[in-house]
């Protein structure tokens, strides 16, 4: 077995705890110790003490598996945004504000987010239906590929 690469366990656990990222961790490593590291290695050392993890994952919210394209698109970057509110998971200023705007949009246009992956878009505001009980068109079955892992 290599020899180990985390210096202090303890000062790991508090960047975790402050909500560094990945990036953040490897630079500092880099500086400070002088040694490289790979997000799988934050990823790791974070799932075998049993940290919180760093994102919500709700596959009610994003049921659909979405393509690559559409990934980046602010209808999505907004429901990773609302995922992280419902799982009390911290928000900075900026992308609360703009998490509250769109969820107003949503409200006073009646509207819920729809997602074709066959279209350019991708994603779509249509109206609300009776039958839509969240801020999205819920697809007949969930497609996703990256599921709650909390709920597997």
């Amino acid at each position: 077995m290599g020899k180990r690469k985390i210096v202090d366990e303890g000062e790991v656990i508090r960047w975790f705890e402050e909500g560094w990222t990945y990036k953040e961790m490897t630079d500092e490593y880099k500086r400070k110790y002088n040694i490289e590291t790979a997000s799988s290695m934050w990823s790791n050392f974070r799932r075998r003490r049993g940290l919180d993890r760093r994102i919500a994952r709700d596959d009610d919210l994003i049921p659909w598996a979405v393509n690559l394209e559409h990934r980046q698109r602010y209808q999505v970057a907004m429901l990773r945004a609302e995922a992280r509110r419902r799982a009390g998971m911290s928000l900075d200023e900026d992308r609360s504000k703009r998490l509250y705007a769109w969820r107003l949009m949503l409200e006073e246009e009646n509207a819920v987010v729809h997602y074709d992956p066959d279209t350019v878009d991708g994603f779509f505001y249509v109206p609300r239906e009776p039958s839509d009980d969240d801020i999205i068109r819920q697809p007949a079955r969930k497609s996703t590929l990256r599921r709650n892992a909390d709920r597997q």
